[in-house]
């Protein structure tokens, strides 16, 4: 039987961006997105935007949060990320507009192929579809879309694509009821 060997490790293909955008992003993320220091929303999605980010209007961006890459991502109009939210971003994570996206939350678009010797990096884009709401300290995989309007319970792992209107609960997460939205 094969064993895992991971000097045999290698992802030199993996080019995220040039060695200086991605020092100057680092720095950028521990002074204003990884502190406690509550700068305002603008200003965040300015330097976001700076950096390659699409961004929509009036996004809220709490405190202490990480975001990899922001050239990765793109966040819809009116979207609110909150504290402590890790964005992983290795690949592409579109989030749409209308977004909750809720304290603890983590997103990542990498993974490994634990059917390989090598353990070879993957990556799988994230879509968040309009008007979701992600619960605290859910987990979305790579691969995952969110389909509009679908909730995730706060603690929830989604590893599979949700459908529109739906609630999901649970690890691995899910359908447990229809969302219905009152006027």
């Amino acid at each position: 039987m094969n064993k895992v060997d991971l000097s045999t490790f290698e992802n030199n293909w993996y080019k995220p961006g040039n060695t200086i955008k991605r020092a100057l992003w680092f720095l950028t993320n521990i002074i204003f997105f990884k502190c406690s220091l509550p700068y305002p929303s603008s200003f965040k999605t300015y330097l976001l935007a700076l950096f390659g980010c699409k961004i929509g209007g009036s996004v809220i961006i709490k405190n202490n949060i990480n975001i990899k890459y922001p050239w990765f991502l793109e966040i819809g109009n009116n979207t609110w990320i909150g504290e402590n939210v890790w964005i992983d971003n290795l690949s592409d994570i579109k989030i749409g507009e209308n977004v909750c996206i809720s304290q603890d939350a983590f997103l990542f678009t990498g993974n490994h192929d634990y059917k390989k010797t090598s353990f070879d990096l993957v990556l799988n884009d994230i879509v968040i579809e309009d008007c979701v709401w992600i619960g605290a300290k859910a987990v979305i995989c790579p691969g995952v879309v969110l389909g509009s309007h679908s909730v995730i319970t706060a603690g929830s792992v989604i590893t599979k694509k949700t459908e529109p209107y739906k609630i999901y609960q649970g690890n691995p997460a899910r359908l447990i009821r229809e969302r219905k939205i009152d006027a």
